[in-house]
């Protein structure tokens, strides 16, 4: 039987982790070539996230092994929420350790959070085209493609893929 997962947000102290964890899945995924990519080296400022934005860990036996990033309409992380909608973005699992629940788990909690805040009735995120492994998460979690909202990264032919849970 796998430890305890253990959601909670994040502290000064996991800044390092969350870094080197996201910093590790996108590489191992494929996603970016390279730790230097413009895109990569923000992501790994969790201080600066953190100062704007929710960054929940996912803790198992003491260790970080994932994080997610909130968000609502009309914060500075909110890149599609509507204003009825929780957000979600950089939600990664430490490679050593995918397929673990770590990730089912942050999603499990954030669906909870979505269900008791005021006015918040979905649950949304993007993804990329070709990141399945995420999908599937998705998908088995009861999220939907919302294909109409779609969109493109500015000034780039990468397209990001919307999933939708009403909650």
């Amino acid at each position: 039987m796998q430890p305890q997962i253990t959601i909670r947000p994040a502290v000064e102290a996991d800044f390092d982790a969350v870094a080197r964890i996201t910093r590790d899945s996108y590489l191992a995924a494929g996603y970016f070539d390279s730790p230097d990519h413009p895109y990569m080296r923000q992501v790994q400022d969790v201080a600066e996230r953190a100062a704007k934005a929710t960054i929940w860990v996912a803790e198992r036996d003491g260790e970080v092994v994932g994080s997610v990033t909130l968000a609502v309409a009309g914060e500075p992380y909110a890149d599609i929420a509507l204003a009825d909608e929780l957000e979600f973005r950089m939600l990664v699992v430490d490679p050593a350790v995918q397929r673990s629940g770590a990730g089912k788990a942050m999603v499990e909690a954030i669906i909870e959070l979505a269900r008791s805040l005021d006015g918040i009735k979905a649950v949304a995120l993007t993804t990329g085209k070709t990141w399945e492994s995420a999908h599937g998460l998705y998908r088995k979690t009861g999220f939907r493609r919302v294909p109409e909202r779609d969109w493109f990264v500015p000034g780039t032919d990468i397209k990001l893929l919307v999933y939708r849970l009403d909650v």
